[in-house]
């Protein structure tokens, strides 16, 4: 793990497993994604399931609902699982409507919240006034923003500069590509990252010198090509 770790790291979507065998993490974060993955049949029980095994740390679990009456009802379903939940509302709805109005009608019943999806300082701006002067989250999709071509890395350190001076939210970097990015997210001045399991597993690998993980990466194709028996 990271020595002197200056960022929150919540674990993205962990079997129940994977959550009782990774205890150095800040919080957990789940989608409707990863719950399918996960071989969940049925989301309020699953999510039940889940918060038995997270010790009272945050956990973020999202609506899935596509209309603000209804993605309202969900909110209110997954608040009230626990104290530490944080809802996940995407930052638009499928038809490309912000959902503006639904954060600031969860605001006013002071649910926290977990704004997903943002690729945009843009986004940010249009929510902006109204999560200002609460704790919530607000995910930037910094893997899926290099994935079409954006430096992820500009964009979340001016969203993070203007939400630190100007807020009390919290900047995430989200949909990690590689270990590394727990070294951008920490440049950037990000509150929290959030990483897969076997990506926080690579993370005991920044304690090896080139040179060692060099020599094991030799010995893995050697034996990889003993046990095969190839012969030239």
């Amino acid at each position: 793990m990271i020595k002197n770790k200056k960022i929150k790291l919540f674990l993205d979507g962990p079997s129940i497993d994977q959550i009782r065998d990774l205890q150095n993490v800040d919080g957990y974060t789940f989608n409707p994604s990863l719950f399918k993955k996960l071989g969940a049949k049925d989301y309020i029980k699953f999510s039940e399931t889940i918060l038995k095994e997270t010790k009272n740390l945050p956990v973020s679990i999202e609506v899935f609902a596509d209309d603000e009456e209804s993605c309202f009802k969900q909110a209110k379903i997954i608040h009230n699982l626990g104290t530490n939940i944080y809802v996940k509302i995407p930052i638009t709805f499928t038809n490309g409507k912000s959902t503006a109005q639904l954060i600031k009608n969860l605001v006013n019943e002071k649910i926290k919240l977990n704004i997903t999806a943002i690729f945009t300082f843009e986004q940010i701006k249009e929510i902006f006034d109204i999560v200002k002067d609460t704790n919530t989250i607000l995910s930037i999709f910094s893997g899926r923003i290099y994935d079409i071509g954006k430096d992820a890395r500009k964009i979340f350190k001016e969203i993070s500069q203007y939400v630190r001076a100007n807020s009390n939210c919290e900047t995430l970097w989200a949909s990690c590509r590689m270990p590394y990015d727990i070294i951008d997210a920490t440049d950037c001045n990000a509150h929290i990252i959030t990483m897969g399991p076997d990506m926080v597993k690579k993370l005991t690998k920044f304690n090896k010198s080139p040179q060692e993980y060099s020599l094991e990466t030799v010995k893995g194709f050697y034996n990889d090509a003993k046990s095969s028996g190839f012969k030239i």
